[in-house]
């Protein structure tokens, strides 16, 4: 039996709900023909990093600066103008236009800033340069004693209405699970402009490394037990926020996309299991998929979708506490 597992997200038509998510496998034209030549219906590419353009561009204009009062000679003369540097997003904004000019599948730009105006700006020229759509990849870590949980809200509400002012293409926002009311700030994103939400962006805890005494930058790939945070959420907000839903982290199987399509997923995202079994791995996922709903008769992935979320599952309090204190009651241990 033919399944129809098509699907909508942002408005956009895709192929299937697999998408590869922005990794290292996304910054290069050779591996996105590979991630869609495997089947995967989209791709977001790496973030803009906006502190990382500002550090360029400060490194280059300090070197122009270095020795230029040594000698009258100096001004205006061997040192080219800053003007002539590549201190912007150029490689990415070529990036961008490549692949969308050589890819069939809708190509998503993610930016992730800092600074309202920087958003903004970098947003336009990502529009400008083909983007079907753009996701905001807010990666905020609070570390301002003075600064409130409501503080940080607001920043969080003004950016979205503020990016979704400045363009005229979908907006996503990936955002992390640590808000003490997750779903009213769902609800209010969606209000300031969200047309879809990721869940979640996974925060890279740092190590410390014993023998220098340093502070070490540590990228442990997810595992499918990942999956049951976003696996969660998208549950609970399905039918309750009008904008597409994407739920990110722990998909590594076929399996997991079909659980996460039945909380109400519109598109799964996946990063950790391409980096790890390569691009080819996207058409192992997307046929256990499909034989999955096939093998159950099923006639499209729409009719599946959301059926065991909140709304409308036969036991919608297993997502919440009583899901808590049944796990502690049922679990057995040999000691």
């Amino acid at each position: 039996m033919t399944v129809d597992i098509t699907t909508k997200y942002l408005g956009l038509d895709l192929a299937n709900p697999l998408v590869a998510s922005s990794s290292p496998l996304t910054s290069k034209m050779d591996t996105l023909f590979q991630l869609e030549e495997a089947g995967v219906a989209a791709v977001v590419l790496p973030s803009l990093f906006e502190e990382q353009i500002e550090h360029d561009a400060w490194a280059v204009y300090d070197l122009y600066e270095y020795g230029s009062a040594i000698s009258p000679e100096a001004f205006g003369s061997y040192i080219p103008e800053m003007e002539g540097y590549n201190t912007g997003p150029e490689h990415y904004l070529e990036l961008l236009e490549k692949a969308k000019n050589r890819l069939s599948i809708p190509v998503i730009a993610s930016l992730n800033g800092m600074s309202p105006g920087g958003w903004t700006a970098y947003a336009k020229t990502m529009e400008e340069a083909g983007a079907d759509a753009i996701e905001l990849n807010v990666y905020r870590v609070a570390t301002d004693i003075n600064m409130t949980g409501s503080d940080i809200e607001k920043s969080y509400i003004d950016l979205v209405s503020d990016v979704k002012e400045a363009i005229n293409i979908p907006l996503a926002v990936k955002i992390s699970p640590y808000f003490s009311s997750l779903a009213s700030m769902c609800r209010r994103m969606v209000e300031a402009g969200a047309d879809g939400l990721v869940l979640f962006n996974r925060f890279y805890q740092p190590d410390i490394n014993l023998e220098e005494l340093k502070v070490k930058p540590d990228v442990v790939l997810s595992s499918p037990v990942n999956l049951r945070l976003p696996l969660r959420w998208t549950a609970i907000l399905r039918g309750r926020i009008d904008a597409s839903i994407a739920a990110s982290s722990g998909v590594h199987t076929g399996e997991d996309v079909v659980k996460l399509i039945l909380a109400g997923a519109d598109v799964t995202m996946t990063t950790s299991a391409l980096l790890k079994y390569g691009p080819t791995h996207v058409a192992t996922v997307l046929f256990e998929m499909e034989s999955w709903f096939s093998e159950r008769e099923y006639q499209s992935i729409e009719q599946g979708k959301g059926s065991l979320s909140q709304a409308s599952a036969a036991d919608p309090e297993g997502f919440e506490r009583t899901n808590y204190m049944r796990s502690l009651v049922t679990y057995s241990s040999r000691y």
